[in-house]
């Protein structure tokens, strides 16, 4: 029985270059998969490469299991998704990402998601194995995915269905009162008037004005404020 979620299998066809390999695998294990296969690699495996590029996915990369071909690869998988921007001579249905991922959340039996080489992508035989075809809108100018783009794109919407945790969120700090905004205002006036930034009389009171709305719109906490008044103390200061 697959594990809890359904996670799917990705399934590296003929990848070339061990960095790419180590990269994916670092992009599944972000979003929370760890099934790795890989076919026919062209440097062999495992591949010295491979390690540093994961920066830490090691667990991936040591249960990555080889085939020699993409069929075997995917035998045990009742659903396989082929990632292509071309249909490659065969008629499948086409779908987005997050459809692919919603499908195989909800489906019975394992899924492969199959992403191709990296200079030439997935050939028309590997993707007649798929049920169909998964693809992203791109700039048709240039539609090439790094190997380790696609797997991070796929992986992603992946993880949309289930719960990983997310880093916890700083607290933020609510906004100083009024008080404390009024006396950084006062502070800006007592530095600028001096040096007549408001030498303009018919404009003096729509530039106090002006002064305030950008200094009352951030919001400033009071440790803000703080700081901003610590800056023009300083250079209160040093005019002396």
């Amino acid at each position: 029985m697959p594990p809890a979620n359904n996670p799917p299998v990705f399934v590296l066809v003929r990848p070339q270059l061990g960095e790419n390999i180590g990269k994916a695998a670092r992009a599944m294990l972000n979003f929370g998969l760890c099934e790795m296969r890989l076919v026919a690699p062209r440097d062999g495996w495992p591949n010295p490469s491979a390690g540093p590029a994961a920066a830490g996915a090691d667990m991936v990369l040591e249960n990555a299991q080889v085939f020699a071909s993409t069929a075997e690869a995917v035998a045990d998988c009742a659903h396989v998704y082929a990632t292509t921007v071309r249909k490659r001579g065969v008629t499948k249905p086409v779908v987005m990402p997050d459809q692919a991922v919603r499908e195989v959340h909800a489906q019975q039996g394992r899924s492969a998601i199959l992403f191709g080489p990296e200079r030439s992508g997935l050939e028309t035989d590997d993707v007649a194995l798929a049920r169909k075809i998964v693809t992203v809108p791109i700039n048709p100018a240039f539609p090439s995915l790094n190997l380790a783009q696609a797997v991070i794109l796929m992986a992603y919407e992946w993880s949309k269905g289930i719960d990983l945790a997310m880093p916890p969120e700083e607290e933020l700090l609510p906004p100083a009162p009024q008080e404390e905004l009024e006396g950084l205002i006062a502070h800006f006036n007592r530095l600028l008037e001096p040096r007549g930034y408001y030498r303009v009389t018919d404009r003096a009171e729509a530039t106090h004005r002006n002064l305030r709305t950008v200094l009352t719109k951030p919001g400033w906490n009071h440790l803000e404020i703080r700081t901003l008044r610590g800056v023009l103390t300083c250079l209160e200061k040093f005019r002396h």
